[in-house]
């Protein structure tokens, strides 16, 4: 989780952040020194609590306050439309319900507001899929609930998101099997920030 090339993806998918922002699955608190200006706020999101006990040890390294919430994604104790900016950075693969957890992205993001996504899934290569299926349910047992094989764009585009920018390849630094990434942003469907302010 510390390669330099993962470091450099993460500040890539993190520069666009703005205003408030919700950070689902923070972990032990890798993203927070990538948060800057123009963010104003980052929640960070987690619900195990001893990665968030390692996360407020990074925050000296944070460049914006930073609230901390033990909360998962498919439960989050926040009003609609309350975030500008929801980022996800390699989580998606191990939370439980994926779609309960979509339709809360969606929930409490503002008119407007962007959901910011680094993740890794289902593999373009039919071969390398299959055996992404294959191992799965071993994989999950082994590696924290990652599933290898979640399709990523498909399952954010079944949630009613739209995916605005997606680029896809072997950007991590492991193998197709596991690495194979999703980089992108996402909105919702309606309201723009110019729509909801006229």
């Amino acid at each position: 989780m510390a390669h330099p090339r993962l470091a450099a993806l993460r500040a890539r998918t993190l520069a666009a952040a703005r205003g408030t922002v919700l950070e689902i699955g923070a972990g032990t608190g890798r993203n927070l020194p990538f948060f800057g200006p123009p963010a104003a706020l980052v929640i960070a999101s987690e619900p195990d609590c001893r990665h968030l006990a390692l996360a407020r040890r990074r925050l000296e390294r944070a460049r914006v306050p930073v609230l901390f919430l033990a909360a998962s994604a498919e439960a989050l104790p926040l009003p609609d439309g309350c975030v500008d900016t929801v980022v996800s950075t390699l989580c998606l693969c191990s939370i439980p319900d994926v779609p309960r957890a979509l339709a809360q992205i969606r929930r409490v993001l503002a008119p407007g507001g962007i959901y910011l996504f680094l993740e890794h899934g289902l593999c373009s290569d039919p071969r390398v899929a299959a055996w992404q299926k294959r191992l799965t349910p071993f994989w999950r047992r082994i590696a924290g609930g990652c599933h290898l094989d979640r399709p990523i764009a498909d399952l954010l585009i079944a949630a009613g998101f739209i995916v605005e920018r997606l680029k896809t390849g072997p950007l991590l630094p492991a193998p197709r099997l596991l690495g194979w990434t999703y980089l992108g942003c996402a909105r919702v469907p309606g309201l723009t920030e110019a729509d909801a302010s006229s």
